[in-house]
């Protein structure tokens, strides 16, 4: 089968990883597979056998319309068009939509973000209207299928695939790290302006623990740092920066913690689950309670309860027997999160509508 992944471009970001990972295991498995970008930069790449195209050229200034008309001058070739187009992120899904339709190629828009989350009118179109001329759409959670069901389009719920292999521990011998892993630009996103308050009386309370925080982004390193002054906790807090290492962080490490205000289907918490770790998360809008089954695989507390953060933190903290519970139970409830899983959910959907 010729299946073509649209993405605008292969940023360092969740969703664009997880189209490589697919995008990948799609051509492991003896699929034609080829990726298309509108725009750099390439952070991340995909295996030599993976075909690439880039639609980057153009005089026109408008993304939108620019990216459009690139994609309509390919498949204005028949022998370029794919049996399946799967575009990642609202607004390249419109594009797929638009084009797809023009040309009768099936779609299967790959939608990332919760369709709470703020976005511009384009984006609103998208949602309320094109995906359900979409030949298929998938979602990460059950919140956004019922959703978009209100709203006739064919959906599917797709959780993000788990990135790393899983790593199974013989003694437990970590670090007294809390992590945390996101881009730093994104503090208010990813609840990191929050994070410090929460957690400095927990550090001060236990001064051999330190927060490591993992992730690029100046502006954002810049204003954390501040944040950690005002609060004295210079000494406890290690900024790594960007990692292409977080895999090998993560089994250093003891509790993973997450902040967030709002998420799809964060797969960092999968990748967390997956290298040992306890995790403890806000309960947010959509995401965690998707993976973590409270006091079972991990710790939900209260969406933006920075109280019960700080409290159920440091109870983790005294209890390693805890930990270990948590961090076990986590790794055996990561089935359903398997990229074979998960590839044979996008087979049915495939046959459904060719």
């Amino acid at each position: 089968m010729k299946i073509h992944f649209l993405v605008n471009s292969l940023v360092a970001g969740g969703a664009e990883r997880v189209l490589i990972l697919l995008a990948n295991h799609f051509e492991e498995k003896g699929q034609d597979v080829t990726i298309i970008t509108f725009n750099e930069p390439e952070v991340f790449s995909a295996n030599d056998n993976v075909k690439r195209i880039k639609l980057h050229g153009g005089r026109i200034k408008n993304h939108m319309i620019r990216s459009t008309i690139n994609l309509a001058s390919l498949y204005s070739k028949k022998k370029n068009r794919p049996d399946v187009l799967i575009p990642f992120m609202t607004q390249t899904n419109l594009i797929g939509i638009l084009v797809g339709k023009l040309y009768g190629i099936k779609v299967v828009s790959a939608e990332h973000n919760n369709h709470l989350k703020e976005i511009n009118s384009i984006g609103n179109f998208t949602r309320n209207t094109a995906y359900k001329y979409s030949d298929a759409l998938t979602v990460l959670t059950a919140f956004d299928e019922k959703f978009y069901k209100s709203r006739n389009v064919n959906v599917h719920i797709m959780p993000n695939p788990s990135t790393f292999s899983v790593f199974k521990e013989t003694t437990r011998q970590r670090e007294k790290i809390i992590l945390a892993v996101g881009d730093l630009n994104r503090y208010h996103h990813k609840g990191f302006d929050n994070l410090i308050p929460i957690i400095t009386p927990v550090l001060k309370k236990h001064p051999e623990w330190k927060l490591k925080l993992v992730g690029g982004g100046d502006d954002g390193l810049k204003f954390i740092t501040e944040l950690v002054e005002k609060h004295n906790i210079s000494d406890q807090v290690i900024f790594e920066g960007y990692s292409t290492e977080v895999a090998k962080i993560m089994r250093e490490s003891e509790i993973y913690i997450m902040t967030s205000r709002f998420e799809g289907l964060p797969m960092v918490l999968l990748e967390a689950m997956s290298q040992g770790m306890a995790c403890i998360s806000f309960d947010c809008k959509t995401g965690p309670s998707d993976i973590i089954t409270d006091n079972v695989n991990g710790i939900l507390v209260e969406d933006q309860n920075f109280n019960a953060m700080s409290k159920a933190l440091d109870q983790l903290i005294n209890t390693p027997e805890q930990r270990a519970k948590l961090a076990a139970n986590g790794i055996n409830s990561l089935d359903n999160f398997k990229i074979d899983v998960i590839y044979e959910k996008y087979l049915d959907i495939f046959e459904s509508i060719l």
